[in-house]
């Protein structure tokens, strides 16, 4: 039996301040677990190992389902192992199954405090009492530190993206792992700043329509158009003119048309009818 300070054993009459009120402060890793389960008994080393190695920055709390029904039917448990975490008072994510070390550690370490999140949050305050300066200067400290927690650049970029330095937010996320780039927050990022500095570049809404209307193979005025046209959501009056720019030229900037509309389905989550609609406008342009 391990006697480790980071492993509870969970009851019905202990699952609240062990389990809900403890996750306030760390999160709380808990095992449904039985004795007679052999995926159980193969998991319990390396959670053990874990929790030991963390050194309370998580706890496993261990729920034994065989004398705890009341809890595996209230988490509505199917199948042991099931891993639950919780954080701030409830479940963030559940696996079920014997997981690879590598897959528990990613999950763990997701919602573990890290050196750089103290770093982010004061860079969030700052930031919003309008110390810009100092909230960049806050999380470049935090990329120093932790140069693969990608949250921190996300943070940095966003905020690089507020203050219109384009050029420094794209190269920031540019240099990001290609898994990390596919992720949807990230690509979403990746597009709204896309957009914002061509907008930022263009003439005003009027001239630009006046631009297009004295010639429509005006492709530089009718790109910049849509861009802020995207910026202030009005998305399908910039999806027809993204797909004017795609049917008149394809070569202008490498496709900006084509592209453009696949950046827009990205800001709309890549569902809805909006997002069907256009998309089969496009694919008809294609083919």
């Amino acid at each position: 039996m391990n006697h480790s300070p980071y492993i509870i054993i969970i009851t019905a009459q202990n699952f609240t301040p062990e389990v809900i009120e403890k996750s306030r402060q760390v999160p709380v890793l808990v095992d449904f677990w039985a004795a007679w389960c052999a995926p159980c008994k193969m998991i319990l080393p390396v959670l053990t190992k874990l929790a030991d190695e963390y050194q309370g920055k998580f706890i496993l709390a261990k729920v034994n389902t065989d004398e705890e029904q009341q809890l595996a039917s209230q988490y509505s448990i199917r199948s042991i192992p099931t891993l639950k975490l919780f954080r701030h008072g409830q479940v963030v994510e559940d696996i079920m199954g014997a997981q690879p070390e590598s897959v528990l550690r990613d999950m763990i370490d997701r919602h573990c405090e890290r050196p750089a999140d103290r770093l982010r949050s004061q860079a969030m305050a700052a930031h919003l009492s309008g110390n810009t300066e100092q909230a960049i200067a806050l999380l470049e400290q935090a990329r120093n530190m932790e140069p693969s927690y990608y949250p921190v650049q996300l943070d940095l970029a966003k905020i690089l993206l507020e203050v219109k330095r384009f050029e420094e937010a794209q190269q920031l996320l540019k240099n990001l792992p290609v898994n990390v780039q596919m992720e949807p927050a990230v690509n979403e990022l990746i597009a709204h700043l896309t957009f914002a500095a061509v907008a930022d570049k263009a003439p005003t809404a009027l001239s630009l329509e006046q631009a297009i209307a004295a010639n429509p193979n005006d492709h530089q005025a009718r790109y910049q158009l849509s861009a802020q046209q995207i910026l202030t959501g009005d998305y399908e009056t910039a999806m027809e003119h993204l797909l004017e720019l795609m049917h008149r030229d394809r070569g202008f900037e490498d496709d900006a048309g084509r592209k453009g509309l696949l950046a827009v389905f990205t800001l709309l989550g890549n569902q809805g009818s909006i997002v069907s609609r256009y998309r089969s406008k496009m694919s008809s342009l294609l083919y």
